[in-house]
């Protein structure tokens, strides 16, 4: 099994070109299963979940290629309706296909999805306001069987909670139902917006009537089209963290600085000298971290994606801090791994406090999560010695090239 070795106490320097956006490229391609026509898709990451989604889209019966830096996916062809559970049981993702083959074949079966083990993440959600759309439903040996044998009828919904795969499922879905659908209390985050656009770009009728209110007008067909996804704004924040902790300075590229505003700012607060451009930020971390006291919320809030990264910063910082995780149950899981490399960080119920000047030391690690992963990666930056990480598939399913990224900025790392 891969590992990467990390050889800590550099500083890190130059620029890093952000990756297209994995969460936004997961929904979209699910989103093409409602078109039979040609779809072309650019910047899409080089990860190991849109590799499994690509693979669940062609067990379909979609035909997908890559050609001059495009995806082509044509689904003229494509009839099948199950998802089976090996292909969906790495990522959570996989159960975007549910609302576009209901949508488009009245009924579908489904495996219920994996993906990081951060929290239980059920889709009831997602099960219950399909059924305000006409679907029926059960869930029997890990899969969902749903149909909706009148097909999918637009109706009125209030997400109970904010949730951003429910918000897209029904989205996708409503698409090709029939009348008009209103979708309020969504999430509103770019990656959904970015959804939005490329369904709006194929000929959906989509519209925000409200901050987080949605109207879908139904549509007959869609159109062939070309789309470029957004740029990966959890890649771009973990690498202005990279630079904060490692008190680097660093160039950050192909971005749109105003939707991670919130994280910039906290940037800031902490104490790194930023100066934004049209499409990059530039960050020069400080010897003199501050501590802020920070809680993961739904966007435009700090994301839950973030917030093991940003508490290696916050391990540095002159005082204590505290981070409140709101959005998933089980998402302290690095904080152990933190711990063993000289960490003191305390948790208590859904909140982490975490003692500042810390000083890790190396030490061989393991990765619990994708997020968590990396989070090893920046604490084994700021040491002297080799750090050794192990089960590295976490961080493959959400990095593209990370080690080459890193390497071209100064860092001293190689996989083995």
């Amino acid at each position: 099994m891969q590992k990467l070795e990390v050889f800590g106490a550099n500083k890190l320097k130059g620029q890093i070109s952000i990756s297209g956006s994995k969460n936004a490229s997961l929904p979209i391609l699910a989103a093409t299963l409602l078109s039979n026509k040609k779809i072309y898709l650019k910047n899409l990451p080089k990860v190991k979940d849109i590799e499994t989604m690509i693979n669940l889209l062609e067990s379909l019966g979609s035909k997908v290629k890559f050609h001059k830096k495009k995806f082509i996916i044509d689904n003229s062809s494509q009839k099948k309706k199950f998802a089976s559970y090996n292909l969906v049981k790495t990522m959570r993702a996989g159960i975007l296909v549910l609302g576009p083959l209901l949508a488009k074949f009245k009924n579908a079966k489904v495996s219920l999805p994996g993906g990081c083990a951060i929290g239980t993440r059920p889709i009831d959600i997602h099960l219950k306001a399909l059924s305000k759309l006409g679907v029926k439903y059960k869930i029997n040996q890990g899969y969902v069987h749903a149909n909706a044998p009148k097909g999918l009828i637009g109706s009125k919904i209030n997400f109970s909670k904010i949730s951003v795969g429910a918000t897209e499922n029904l989205i996708i879905a409503a698409c090709l139902a029939k009348g008009t659908t209103i979708l309020t209390n969504c999430a509103i985050e770019p990656e959904i917006k970015d959804l939005v656009n490329f369904l709006t770009t194929i000929g959906c009728n989509i519209k925000w009537v409200a901050k987080r209110s949605v109207k879908i007008v139904g549509v007959n067909d869609t159109k062939e089209a070309t789309y470029s996804v957004m740029f990966d704004r959890i890649e771009a924040g973990t690498y202005l963290i990279a630079a904060a902790v490692t008190e680097g300075n660093l160039k950050v590229k192909n971005i749109l600085p105003n939707v991670i505003k919130t994280e910039i700012n906290i940037l800031k607060n902490i104490g790194a000298k930023i100066n934004i451009k049209k499409d990059e930020v530039h960050i020069i971390g400080s010897k003199k971290i501050k501590n802020i006291n920070i809680k993961t919320a739904p966007y435009p809030g700090f994301p839950t994606d973030l917030q093991a990264q940003i508490m290696v910063l916050l391990c540095k910082a002159n005082k204590n801090s505290l981070i409140k995780e709101d959005i998933f149950e089980n998402r302290f899981m690095h904080v152990a791994e933190l711990n063993r490399m000289g960490g003191q960080i305390l948790i208590k119920g859904n909140q982490a406090i975490v003692k500042g000047n810390t000083k890790f030391a190396a030490a061989e690690l393991m990765a619990t999560d994708l997020r968590a992963s990396v989070s090893l990666i920046l604490a084994a930056l700021t040491t002297k010695g080799k750090s050794v990480i192990n089960r590295i598939y976490h961080l493959d399913r959400g990095y593209e090239n990370i080690e080459k990224k890193l390497k071209k900025v100064g860092a001293k790392i190689r996989r083995i």
